[in-house]
């Protein structure tokens, strides 16, 4: 009986993705059916591209997720977006600025909305909550919270800086969901994109190679990346990189997985594992491009997993990693498990 149930569960499952999916793209081709989502909608907030966040009753932070307008009951304070916009002055056309980036379980359309133009301590107090640089914000956020404030802030970004064709001059005029934005004089169609990078994480069998930028957080390392150049292989470029950067060379590439990075404008993670040779591991570091890159034993790594928020100002030093939703750390912690499962099985031997 169990089995038959499983199939059923899973079907389930499938069918309510497979109609999110396609409830997302109707919205997306249909202005008023994404007008008429956007009434009974969530909204994600920003200030200058800097995600509303509140803190729970846990002590974490989480995005803070209002109501588009006011259908629905609420308490003490008005917490629609409509009415917040109203009650500060803007202009009521605001909210039709707002971008669609997905959808819950429940099929409900979730939208976020760049409240620039408006005082930021007095959107923080009615909504209770503060607006925080995404960088940071990503070390605060968990699970599935943090890629969809990462797409709401891509897509956000990508609208201020899209208003004019390439080709003409010409202002861009979006559709109702913001999926894209259209010449007004040529008809050019206009798509959000995203930059294509690799990242790697290199090993030579008993340690993986990290670096750090000079941008980088005190202390944080974290694996080599660089851009794709124009006709390369993913191979092709990883290889480029390592060579480029510490003056290495790749002997093979296994894939991992992919990522949307927001950093710095709307990237696409293309995240592998590489090995080199033992006997060629002298680093000889591009001073140009990293700050520093270093050899980390097993141990080193697992000290550094352990660190779960970045140090304060006048900490001691301390080695510490990317967030955990980072296809840095999934790399990093990948690597990890290979390698306690091959002490096990030597220590079995």
């Amino acid at each position: 009986m169990l089995k038959p149930l499983r199939v059923l569960l899973s079907a389930r499952k499938c069918s309510s993705f497979v109609g999110r999916m396609r409830y997302v793209n109707r919205l997306k081709e249909d202005d008023e059916a994404c007008a008429a989502a956007l009434q009974t909608g969530r909204m994600f907030l920003f200030h200058r591209l800097a995600p509303l966040l509140q803190h729970t009753e846990r002590g974490t932070f989480r995005p803070a997720t209002l109501i588009c307008s006011g259908t629905e009951p609420h308490n003490k304070r008005t917490t629609d977006v409509q009415s917040i916009l109203e009650n500060l002055g803007a202009d009521r056309s605001l909210l039709k600025e707002s971008v669609l980036i997905g959808c819950s379980e429940q099929n409900q359309a979730q939208f976020c909305l760049d409240v620039g133009e408006l005082d930021q301590a007095a959107v923080e107090e009615v909504c209770e909550g503060n607006f925080i640089d995404l960088r940071k914000a990503f070390f605060l956020l968990t699970g599935a919270e943090a890629p969809l404030v990462a797409k709401g802030q891509a897509l956000l970004r990508w609208h201020q800086t899209s208003g004019f064709c390439s080709a003409t001059g010409q202002p861009t005029h979006r559709n109702q969901a913001g999926s894209q934005r259209v010449c007004s004089s040529s008809g050019i169609v206009y798509y959000p994109k995203m930059s294509p990078v690799a990242i790697v994480l290199v090993s030579d069998g008993k340690r993986c190679l990290l670096g750090r930028q000079s941008s980088f957080p005190r202390g944080m390392y974290s694996a080599l990346a660089g851009f794709c150049d124009m006709g390369e292989t993913l191979e092709e470029t990883l290889c480029r990189e390592v060579a480029e950067e510490v003056g290495l060379e790749v002997q093979s590439v296994s894939y991992s997985s992919s990522q949307h990075w927001p950093f710095p404008h709307s990237s696409f993670m293309l995240a592998c594992h590489a090995s080199v040779s033992p006997a060629h591991t002298q680093l000889n570091v591009d001073h140009t491009e990293l700050e520093d890159a270093r050899w980390f034993s097993l141990e080193e790594i697992i000290s550094a997993l352990q660190v779960k928020t970045p140090p304060r100002r006048g900490d001691p030093p301390v080695v510490w990693l990317p967030p955990k939703h980072a296809v840095a750390n999934r790399l990093i912690t990948e690597w990890t498990q290979q390698q306690q499962q091959q002490q096990r099985s030597e220590a079995g031997d």
